[in-house]
C-alpha cells in the first residue's frame, strides 16, 4: 500500500495510472445513479407513515454520509501531507473539500425539505443540523485557507492543520442523536445493527450510496488531473502531454 501511495505522490505517475479509470468511473458511477434513483422514486414502496415523502432520503442520506466520508479521507490526506510530506496529498484535499462542502450543503437542503412536512419547519437548531451546518462551514474555511496564500503549497499545510483540527466534528455529528434529545432520527444504517428500513426501500439507497460515491472519486480524479497539469505546467513531461493532445 504505501509503495502505491509513494508512486501516486509523483505527479507524473498520478496523472499516467488515473487516466484509464476515468472513463470506468463515470460509467458505473451513471449506471447505479440511474437504476438506484428509479428504484427507490418508482418501484419503492411508500413508506406507511411519511408517505412518498420519504424518497428523498435517496438523495439525503448518500449526500449527508458523502459529506463525513470525504472529510475523513482528508483527515488522511492532510497526514500524508504533514507526515510524509507527500505534495499530491494537498493538492486533492483541496479537491475533496470543494466535493464536500457541495455534499454538506445538499444534505443540509434535502434535510430541510424532508424536515418541513415531518417537523412543521425548514430548520431547528437541533443538534445533528447544527453539526452538519459547522461541518459545511469548515470545508468552506478550508477553501478560503488553501486559496488565500500564494505559495499553494504552505496554504495547503494551513489547510491540513485545520482539517485535523475540525476531524473532531465528525464523531459529534454521528453521536449527536444519542447524546442530546433530537429531533433528527437515529442512523438509518449501521455496521453492527440491523437496518432501520425495509430491504425493498434499502436496495436502491445501497446502489444510491455506491453511485455517490463512484461519481465523488470521478470528479475528484478529473479535476486532480487538471490541477496537476496547472501546477506542473512548466515541466518537460506536462509539455509533452499536451503536445500529444493537441494532436
Amino acid at each position: 500500500m504505501w509503495k502505491f501511495l509513494y508512486q501516486m505522490a509523483s505527479p507524473k505517475t498520478f496523472y499516467q495510472l488515473s487516466k484509464p479509470w476515468l472513463s470506468w468511473l463515470g460509467l458505473s458511477a451513471l449506471l447505479f445513479l440511474a437504476i438506484g434513483l428509479v428504484w427507490g422514486l418508482v418501484f419503492a414502496p411508500a413508506d406507511y407513515q411519511q408517505g412518498d415523502a420519504f424518497r428523498i432520503i435517496y438523495v439525503h442520506v448518500p449526500t449527508a454520509f458523502l459529506s463525513m466520508a470525504l472529510y475523513a479521507w482528508m483527515g488522511f490526506l492532510a497526514v500524508l501531507l504533514l507526515v510524509w510530506r507527500i505534495k499530491m496529498a494537498g493538492l486533492i484535499l483541496g479537491l475533496v473539500a470543494q466535493l464536500g462542502a457541495s455534499m454538506a450543503f445538499l444534505a443540509l437542503v434535502t434535510g430541510s425539505i424532508w424536515g418541513k412536512p415531518m417537523w412543521g419547519t425548514w430548520w431547528v437548531w437541533d443538534a445533528r443540523l447544527t453539526s452538519e451546518l459547522i461541518l459545511l462551514f469548515l470545508y468552506l474555511a478550508i477553501l478560503a485557507t488553501q486559496t488565500s496564500f500564494q505559495d499553494k503549497e504552505q496554504g495547503d499545510k494551513i489547510a491540513a492543520i485545520l482539517t485535523l483540527v475540525g476531524l473532531v466534528d465528525l464523531p459529534i455529528i454521528h453521536y449527536s442523536v444519542y447524546w442530546w434529545n433530537t429531533l433528527h432520527q437515529g442512523a438509518t444504517l449501521s455496521l453492527f445493527a440491523k437496518p432501520k428500513i425495509a430491504m425493498p426501500m434499502l436496495w436502491p439507497l445501497l446502489m444510491m450510496i455506491v453511485g455517490f460515491f463512484l461519481y465523488c472519486f470521478w470528479v475528484i480524479l478529473h479535476k486532480a488531473r487538471n490541477e496537476v497539469l496547472l501546477r506542473e505546467r512548466r515541466q518537460d513531461w506536462v509539455k509533452r502531454v499536451l503536445e500529444v493532445e493537441k494532436l
